[in-house]
């Protein structure tokens, strides 16, 4: 009796951990991502993504006032300060990839500057799960939070 429950429990640790395993080699793969048309990519019709730029857009940009550039390259140090790993930053769009604390799930997050709206466009969208706890959009908060600050004393 207590063999088989040794057995058993040992089969469950085992599937649990190739699955997380598994996870963590499929979260590494990037999706299609950048622009469409000059556009931030629509999310799909998952609640893991938030983006300002979509037909049914669920966050706002962030906004700015004054000159574009500098809002762009300050905007671009919050995000490396966040803890983000930059992989691709142009003049008007930026890439950038989180991990998760626990399980080093990677979320991407990404950014078009709108130099004639004076906003900058966010996405923000887990690679693997379908639902994120709202997680994607929390971070797009607090980064509009400390871009606000940023702005406030510059």
């Amino acid at each position: 009796m207590i063999r088989k429950l040794v057995y058993a429990v040992a089969g469950i640790v085992l599937a649990a951990l190739i699955a997380y395993l598994a996870l963590s080699v499929y979260s590494r793969r990037a999706p299609p991502l950048g622009m469409i048309e000059g556009r931030l990519r629509p999310c799909p019709d998952r609640p893991n993504c938030v983006c300002s730029e979509a037909a049914t857009a669920n966050v706002e940009p962030l906004r700015f006032a004054g000159p574009a550039q500098p809002a762009w390259d300050q905007f671009a140090g919050i995000i490396a300060a966040a803890g983000g790993r930059i992989v691709e930053l142009t003049p008007d769009y930026l890439h950038a990839t989180f991990e998760t604390t626990y399980m080093r799930f990677v979320d991407d997050f990404e950014a078009r500057l709108d130099r004639a709206a004076g906003v900058i466009h966010v996405r923000s969208a887990s690679r693997v799960g379908y639902n994120d706890r709202s997680f994607n959009r929390r971070r797009i908060e607090e980064l509009r939070a400390q871009h606000r600050v940023a702005t406030a004393q510059s």
